[in-house]
């Protein structure tokens, strides 16, 4: 059996193939860490986590990268609303993270990475790209040229009046007077005062935040990858611009095989999210249900779609999760006695597209029926599912 996985750059499921054959190379952009995490953080990690896991039990060796920008306007401003030194904040807020994604059993990355210790590849790739006339310099501050790159728009399929119009919806500002289209991004901000910078020879500032990603990949995983993940909100201008300048740094396309992107978490009707303050925190969901009923409420959801989350949610997660932990407790007497033909059944549904409801629907039955307990656990073991002793393995 093949797995499929949706490709936003297409906009359909493909056939899963790695660039170097039995290995697959992974990147999902990280938080950004001042306020962390929520259940739209989680849904997200717990994706790409099932997703790792799951091409090792297809028996694909696997190198995943993360990031965390630990520089960025946001944590600044932050830092000086709350009166903290801003590596301080950071430091914090990740292990405040990181600390929540070891409770729900998610795995660390092979190469967890701060912006901050990438910053000597990032200044190499915009000198590159100042040289390769794919960038500018102007009031101070580095931009990517779009104009030398053709094919910015496709993996979004956006206009260009489209990608102007959300660009200043998510932060940009296309009315830069120091830009020569709307649509060049920033590389390398000017410097202000009371500010962390740094100093190569096109001038004293600090990284923008769409080349600390490509650094990072190129730094980590090389020219090409297989998988690239994020939320959706990132398709633009995130990804789209990481696309062409880590592809006119290289010269090699794609720069990415798979962009594969999760699905939005609202909440009271809007997306979660901290502008708006409407956020479900794993900590405070940790404090009143196990990790399983968290991780079971997530992967009751497709990855690629979007979700209300309700308080009722998590309730009947518990039911289910009680008897996984029960389960998962088990002695280990089960582990021979596994039923081929649901572990088949489980595959076809996992190879599509990772469908995690239909492969839960799979064990609800095994766990109801207190049956193939041995195979409910081999599937569960699958799907990251732990007992206490085991969590983050």
């Amino acid at each position: 059996m093949t797995l499929k996985l949706f490709s936003s750059g297409s906009r359909k499921k493909e056939p899963f193939r790695s660039h170097r054959r039995g290995h697959v190379s992974i990147y999902v952009c990280g938080v950004t860490p001042y306020d962390t995490t929520h259940l739209g953080h989680a849904f997200t990690y717990l994706s790409f986590d099932v997703l790792i896991r799951y091409l090792k039990f297809k028996g694909f060796g696997v190198t995943y990268a993360q990031n965390v920008t630990d520089i960025d306007d946001d944590i600044l401003s932050r830092a000086r609303q709350d009166g903290r030194e801003w590596r301080e904040l950071g430091r914090y807020w990740t292990e405040h993270y990181l600390n929540d994604m070891k409770s729900l059993n998610i795995a660390m990355p092979d190469h967890y990475i701060k912006a901050t210790d990438a910053i000597p590849m990032i200044t190499r790739m915009i000198s590159e790209l100042l040289k390769g006339k794919h960038a500018y310099k102007s009031g101070g501050n580095v931009y990517f040229d779009v104009s030398s790159f053709p094919r910015y728009g496709e993996l979004s399929h956006f206009s260009q009046k489209q990608m102007a119009m959300l660009l200043k919806e998510r932060g940009g500002n296309p009315g830069d007077p120091n830009k020569r289209n709307p649509l060049d991004f920033i590389l390398w901000q000017k410097w202000k005062r009371g500010e962390p910078s740094w100093s190569p020879d096109f001038g004293r500032g600090r990284p923008g935040w769409h080349i600390e990603c490509s650094a990072m990949i190129e730094q980590y995983l090389g020219d090409q990858i297989d998988i690239h993940g994020g939320g959706r909100d990132l398709i633009f201008p995130h990804h789209e611009s990481e696309i062409a300048q880590s592809e006119s740094y290289t010269g090699k396309h794609p720069f990415v095989k798979y962009f594969v992107h999760t699905g939005t978490v609202m909440y009271m009707g809007e997306k979660m999210a901290k502008s708006l303050g409407n956020l479900v925190m794993v900590s405070e969901l940790l404090k009143s249900h196990s990790p399983s009923a968290v991780r079971w409420l997530l992967l009751s959801h497709h990855y690629r779609k979007p979700w209300e989350y309700m308080a009722d949610d998590i309730y009947n997660a518990d039911i289910y999760a009680k008897k996984v932990d029960k389960l998962m407790r088990g002695s280990g007497v089960y582990a021979e006695r596994i039923n081929k033909k649901l572990v088949s059944a489980f595959e076809r549904v996992m190879d599509d597209d990772l469908d995690t409801p239909a492969a839960l629907d799979i064990i609800k039955v095994l766990l109801m029926n207190g049956k193939e307990k041995g195979t409910a656990r081999y599937l569960l073991g699958i799907l990251g599912f732990a007992s206490a002793n085991q969590r983050a393995v």
